[in-house]
């Protein structure tokens, strides 16, 4: 038998919780001293006392776990649960990460206004372009949402070319057009896409489109990773409103990846062209 506190001790919760689990009837000691009134608890009960924390940690009142355990719910359910929730767990803060990294990025941004260096901005032309592509809804210009539908995308259409015989001609490509379907709506469609030569059989599961001339493009190298990319965005807007010029279409800036390591985003070179006119 073991002392409230040592049990408490063993099993990594207070002393405080122990009562309260006796008040409500969920863990009761397996013996109390009748003349002083401790509270004894036994080694197998550690068992009940880690259902209970564990139930807890996925979220349940103790009103439910005091079901549960009524239940007898078995070790297989209990793991799956809890694999369950870990994995929910682990996403929730992949997310939070991936928040972080973007306050920190704004964080930058705002200490920077009014210092923003637009000399690396150079107005350019690009030619029209025939290039391979898929496309995929997004629930809007946001860097997660973007990266989530992107992504997938290329390697689906490498293979699709590779099986077609198609053969790539420059770096990949990524584009953005409004999607809108009704007012207020934020979504977007991605297009993935790569330059080619050759000729494209019928059927190759991937859609050939040619990609007009842009006379004039406000155009600068982003150095990291895509997360950061407004960051360019922002430098190219304050440049275009500082030279007289308006964007063009939709105002989203084609992005062409002319560096780009896997294993190392930080290490990105992505070329942002912005097509413009002169202002009116």
């Amino acid at each position: 038998m073991f002392t409230i506190g040592d049990f408490a001790h063993l099993g990594r919760v207070s002393v405080r919780m122990l009562r309260h689990y006796d008040a409500i009837g969920l863990i009761r000691p397996a013996r109390v001293d009748k003349s002083s009134g401790y509270r004894y608890y036994a080694a197998a009960q550690l068992t009940l006392l880690n259902r209970v924390v564990a139930l807890k940690d996925l979220g349940f009142t103790l009103e439910q776990v005091q079901t549960m355990i009524d239940d007898k719910v078995g070790t297989a359910e209990l793991r799956g649960m809890l694999r369950l929730r870990r994995a929910q767990l682990a996403e929730q803060m992949a997310e939070d990460q991936a928040r972080l990294a973007r306050v920190d990025t704004r964080l930058r941004l705002i200490e920077t206004e009014g210092h923003m260096d637009t000399a690396d901005v150079v107005l350019t032309s690009v030619p029209a372009l025939r290039v391979a592509e898929l496309s995929a809804p997004c629930a809007g210009y946001d860097g997660p949402y973007i990266t989530s539908a992107l992504s997938p995308l290329y390697p689906v259409l490498m293979d699709r070319m590779t099986a077609a015989g198609v053969r790539m001609s420059g770096a990949p490509i990524a584009y953005y057009l409004p999607a809108p379907t009704g007012p207020g709506d934020e979504s977007i469609t991605v297009h993935a896409a790569f330059p080619f030569t050759g000729d494209v059989p019928a059927d190759p599961g991937f859609a050939v489109v040619d990609l007009p001339p842009v006379r004039y493009a406000a155009t600068l190298l982003h150095h990291g990773p895509m997360s950061e990319a407004f960051r360019t965005e922002q430098i190219i807007a304050r440049w275009i409103d500082d030279h007289g010029y308006r964007t063009m279409g939709c105002g989203y800036a084609r992005e062409v990846y002319l560096e780009c390591p896997p294993d190392d985003h930080g290490r990105w070179v992505t070329e942002m062209q912005v097509a413009v006119s002169p202002g009116t």
